[in-house]
């Protein structure tokens, strides 16, 4: 079983693969079986504490009830994937996944080619960042970044900068890049909070309690119509205050200026997209397994075009916090028990 992805979903469902006695082999792109824990903006910490944030037997040790800093997932996946002491390949690029008689041909940058019985996705999405249809974006002459390739604040302090997104990433930039900056939040609709804390309790709890982490998406769509950003009270306080200044969305973007819903224009140094990600599958497109617009034909994860192909880490997959540290591993034990019935060959004896 080839899982192609070495992050949290890939080291999901590696030991999902490996709880059914198969051998799972991962396929890792970067130096390291990390994901893009590395790669994200060097403030962030986990919106979840510690105590739900851990893996099947493997927990986060200190003080459970903590929001662990980027750099301590980062190793807590290399102290999980030593753990599992599954084959990890780091530094192994896939280029494609065709189809091979009844199994599958992983094809790597390095020009290997490697056979499978079965195949999980596992790659999420920071490598296919969105990048919204603004009017004039393509002839803007100031700086764009998406939230992406934002790591801090020190490249835009002093400059006039817009953050575009209401959503957690968004409004955490804007918060940090108002202490340095001209910042300005622009949102299509008002920033939707929820406590961090409600009732002296972390909301995660009441999400475990109340069962709100297993509602299917189809529920979940039709409860939640907006983005929720977690707030402790600092967030809040900081629009209400005008700390951090929120506009609605601007209109159009013309050379170095800004053009707002009023009329009025404004001067901008940069723009920081905070719009969203899209999976990163793009290896899956010749396979014919992902519809025209690039994203997985599954249900619940199991692909549904191909036998012995699942995914894991797909936001809003089969539940709200299936692409999160603490809902990934039900999500894969659930794909490997669809993905291994197509992969009697390798099962150990």
């Amino acid at each position: 079983m080839i899982i192609i992805g070495g992050g949290q979903s890939g080291l999901a469902a590696a030991w999902a693969v490996q709880r059914r006695g198969l051998e799972p082999l991962v396929l890792e792109s970067g130096d390291r079986p990390a994901g893009s824990w590395p790669s994200y903006y060097d403030s962030l910490r986990l919106f979840s504490p510690a105590r739900y944030s851990g893996f099947p037997g493997f927990v986060f040790g200190g003080d459970p009830d903590r929001y662990p800093h980027r750099d301590e997932v980062v190793d807590h996946l290399l102290g999980y994937a030593a753990h599992l002491g599954v084959e990890i390949r780091t530094r192994t690029r896939v280029e494609a996944v065709t189809a091979a008689g009844a199994g599958y041909a992983v094809h790597t940058d390095a020009g290997d080619q490697l056979e499978a019985d079965g195949v999980i996705a596992a790659t999420g999405s920071l490598a296919n960042p969105v990048y919204p249809k603004l009017p004039g974006l393509e002839g803007f002459t100031g700086e764009v970044l998406h939230a992406a390739d934002y790591r801090n604040p020190s490249s835009l302090a002093g400059r006039r900068v817009i953050v575009v997104g209401g959503g957690n990433s968004g409004v955490q930039i804007a918060h940090e890049l108002a202490a340095v900056s001209d910042l300005t939040l622009a949102t299509r609709s008002p920033v939707a909070f929820l406590s961090q804390r409600p009732l002296g309790r972390d909301v995660h709890f009441w999400f475990r309690t109340l069962g709100f982490d297993r509602l299917p998406p189809t529920v979940l769509q039709r409860l939640v119509r907006a983005p929720l950003v977690l707030d402790t009270g600092s967030y809040r306080v900081a629009l209400e205050t005008g700390t951090v200044r929120r506009r609605p969305m601007f209109t159009a973007l013309d050379g170095d200026d800004v053009v707002w819903s009023d009329g009025s224009r404004e001067h901008v140094d940069a723009l920081v997209l905070a719009t969203g990600y899209r999976p990163s599958v793009s290896y899956l497109r010749g396979l014919g397994a992902l519809d025209e617009h690039g994203a997985p034909l599954h249900r619940g994860g199991i692909s549904l075009t191909h036998r012995g192909l699942g995914y894991v880490g797909l936001e809003m997959q089969r539940s709200f916090a299936s692409n999160t540290l603490r809902g990934v591993h039900r999500d894969a034990a659930y794909v490997a028990a669809a993905v291994a019935t197509h992969a009697p060959a390798l099962v150990r004896s």
